[in-house]
């Protein structure tokens, strides 16, 4: 009913203008461009093409609709003009009322929906506009309405682009801001460098910030680094797709409780697709009650583009962005309706789109500072491309790959899929070369087609059941070499039974998992109720002949190779082909060999201790000096940078003070505002995420744009800057490894 008053108000409004004298239009404002409105405030008005008789946009009477219909300018309405792409705008009035067009009618909606609210991946929103040259007036513009492709015209729309009408925009005063959250700094970045000339900044060389188009793109991982209708459909209440209380947020459970999981608990939530007790709150923006909380909520967004702006501003100047997914968990979640997708569950359909979707941040991030490349983040396929932005004091973004199929390498042959050979791995390589991936892992958590899975344990070993339809592949034989998760005990000891062929046929049919999981699993129920064995596993296969074929061909291509994925008798066979070939390699979840991956020119990473110590000024930088320390000994560039893992299932670096935190001994020092970055150039205040103060010495770093309070913590417990300055040289050691890689890669046959 409502739409139908709008429309009729519209209507009337439109045809009483065609009864009125004519008012003479102004001069066009001078403007920069169509790039140029972005943020700020503005009037609009319109005229048929070849004529001087104008309107200005206000609205109806009833204020259910737009029309233009005001004689002056300051009876107009007042937009707020927020980019949504390069070029498209959002109009948001003075009273936070969109200019929408549905059915021809301008109408004026106080709230949108949008593609994640509707769980609907083709969803195109009314509220979008397209600002282009006239076609009629240089000095002037038109608006194409995206959904449509229809132009704005005195009177509603038209599928004509020769009757667009010819609109200008004039700047006013006292527009509503949109809504959107706060930087908490100020302050221009300067690009310094060091007197060797060695690059300022740090790497984060782990970082997954789209991990909300993995899993099916729908809720199980909730709230995106942007959107383009801003932040209230960025980061909305997560209830819709956790639940009340997070209750349908088993994937988060799985992982927030870590070793200590209540496996018969969660096989019961399978079941129903609920948890039986509270979960976590779930109020997003503006209230944001429980999260971000990034050290104990593995669910929920981190890396919201304002956020990664301020640790941008912290110092932070190279970012490694692996598209991350997982099969089998979404076939559980959504095929026990505990939650929707938008599209396939399959690893390289959201692979895919993640690609696509840091593309379209960059535009977007584009979009809000004015232009084409005027953004501070930058997507760089080349260590020489990295420079380049990095001295201009820009955010560097390589992308990379992190999930278990990738290519579609199951296993097993599956149907449906093309043959996983040799040719199809260099095929579906230059492919994503090609669209500017540059990072690889070889495995996942699964087993697939080039190795074993990574021996992790808890609820991925029951993924791995479902994945490959084998049952657990875990022995005690196990090669004396560190590693990160293919070690310790077996979680649901009733499924291992190690087998001789890693590639033998599967003895179980895991094909209609994904229709029904609880049906599939129900077999194996007796076995999933066995306990745990107890002792250090490790899985009892290694790569395949097509896994060493993988790495001789990312290798030959100067890719950068991630190894910490891979289980023990993998990493042993990879790491006698990279000292073959004399070729750096990375280590973002911390192994290095015992210094051998130095030796190569590769990289790892490092954390900052969470504990002062009185007696130790340097304590929170002991972990740092120490791997600082066996780099030089391997003759390698002396620094570490970071591998948060933000958004990854991770966790991050927790509180110093507070219930949360972890220390022996009582601390002192906080954190107090304002306090200024490593670097000087930036002042940082008390951070806030829409109406919740975030308090970091209790909290700890409950999303990335708090690393700076993590480097000033560090300060405050007795660091010095001294200290810290291999974490600022880290992300000149990250390209000098991709550097020493292409170089490799060059002179391979």
């Amino acid at each position: 009913m409502k739409r139908l008053t709008a429309s009729l108000a519209f209507s009337l409004a439109t045809l009483a203008l065609s009864c009125e004298s004519p008012v003479e239009r102004p001069p066009p404002p001078a403007n920069g461009g169509i790039h140029a409105f972005a943020n700020g405030c503005y009037a609009i008005d319109a005229t048929a093409p070849g004529s001087d008789d104008t309107r200005w946009m206000t609205r109806s009477a009833d204020g259910l609709a737009f029309a233009f219909t005001a004689r002056e300018l300051e009876s107009a309405s007042r937009f707020f003009l927020k980019p949504a792409d390069l070029g498209t705008y959002l109009f948001y009035d003075e009273e936070g009322r969109y200019l929408v067009a549905e059915e021809g009618a301008l109408l004026r909606e106080e709230t949108l929906a949008s593609d994640i609210l509707l769980v609907d991946d083709s969803y195109v929103s009314p509220a979008e506009w397209e600002l282009e040259v006239s076609a009629h007036d240089a000095e002037r513009f038109q608006l194409r309405h995206r959904v449509s492709g229809h132009y704005l015209t005195r009177t509603g729309l038209t599928p004509d682009a020769e009757a667009a009408g010819v609109v200008a925009l004039y700047p006013v005063n006292d527009c509503r801001e949109f809504p959107e959250l706060t930087l908490d700094a100020e302050g221009e970045v300067a690009p310094p460098s060091f007197d060797d000339g060695s690059l300022f900044g740090i790497v984060d060389t782990h970082s997954h910030l789209l991990t909300n188009f993995g899993f099916g793109g729908g809720g199980i991982f909730h709230g995106a680094p942007f959107h383009r209708l801003g932040v209230e459909h960025a980061l909305p209440d997560c209830t819709q797709f956790h639940g009340r209380e997070g209750r349908a947020d088993l994937m988060g459970y799985g992982y927030d409780q870590g070793d200590a999981v209540d496996t018969e608990s969660l096989l019961v939530a399978a079941v129903s697709g609920r948890l039986p007790e509270f979960n976590h709150n779930t109020e997003g923006y503006p209230t944001f009650s429980d999260w971000p909380s990034a050290h104990d909520s593995s669910t929920h967004q981190t890396q919201y583009y304002r956020w990664l702006e301020r640790a941008y501003m912290g110092g932070l100047r190279l970012i490694i962005q692996h598209a991350t997914t997982n099969h089998v968990i979404c076939e559980l979640v959504t095929g026990t309706e505990a939650q929707p997708v938008r599209y396939s569950c399959n690893d390289m359909v959201a692979v895919d789109r993640e690609i696509a979707e840091a593309y379209a941040m960059e535009r977007y991030i584009d979009a809000q500072e004015g232009g084409a490349g005027e953004g501070w983040f930058r997507i760089v396929t080349s260590p020489a491309e990295a420079r380049e932005v990095i001295g201009q004091g820009k955010l560097a973004v390589v992308l990379g790959i992190e999930t278990s199929t990738p290519f579609n390498c199951f296993p097993t042959a599956r149907e449906g899929y093309p043959t996983c050979d040799e040719a199809h791995v260099r095929a579906e390589l230059d492919r994503y070369h090609d669209l500017g991936v540059r990072a690889l892992f070889p495995v996942h958590k699964y087993d697939n087609a080039f190795s074993a899975g990574d021996g992790h344990r808890t609820i991925i070993e029951l993924g791995n059941f479902v994945n490959s339809g084998h049952w657990s592949n875990f022995t005690q034989d196990c090669p004396a070499i560190p590693t990160v998760f293919d070690r310790g005990d077996v979680t649901f000891g009733g499924l291992n039974m190690p087998r001789d062929e890693y590639d033998a046929p599967p003895p179980h049919d895991m094909s209609g998992f994904a229709e029904d999981p609880i049906r599939t699993l129900s077999p194996f129920l007796s076995q999933l109720q066995e306990p745990r064995l107890e002792g250090d596993y490790c899985q009892n296969a290694g790569l395949t002949p097509l896994g060493e074929t993988l790495i001789r061909e990312i290798m030959s291509r100067g890719m950068i190779l991630e190894i910490d994925h891979l289980p023990r008798r993998s990493y042993v066979r990879a790491f006698e082909m990279l000292e073959e070939a004399d070729y750096p390699a990375a280590g973002t979840h911390g192994l290095h060999n015992d210094g051998q991956l130095y030796a190569l020119g590769g990289i790892s990473k490092v954390g900052l201790g969470r504990c002062a110590d009185p007696d130790d000024p340097s304590a929170m930088t002991r972990s740092l000096r120490e791997r600082v320390d066996l780099i030089r000994a391997a003759g390698g560039y002396p620094a570490e940078g970071f591998g948060f893992d933000l958004n990854g299932f991770a966790g991050s670096p927790g509180p110093r003070f507070g219930a949360g935190s972890g220390c022996s001994t009582p601390q002192s020092n906080p954190i107090t505002y304002p306090f200024e970055s490593y670097a000087g150039d930036v002042t940082f205040s008390e951070p806030r995420v829409g109406d919740r103060t975030i308090d970091f010495n209790t909290e700890g770093m409950a999303h990335i744009g708090l690393m700076p309070e993590l480097i000033e913590d560090a300060r405050r417990g007795g660091a010095t800057d001294e200290d810290l300055e291999p974490l600022f040289r880290s992300a000149e050691g990250y390209l000098r490894m991709w550097e020493r890689a292409e170089e490799r890669g060059a002179a391979m046959p």
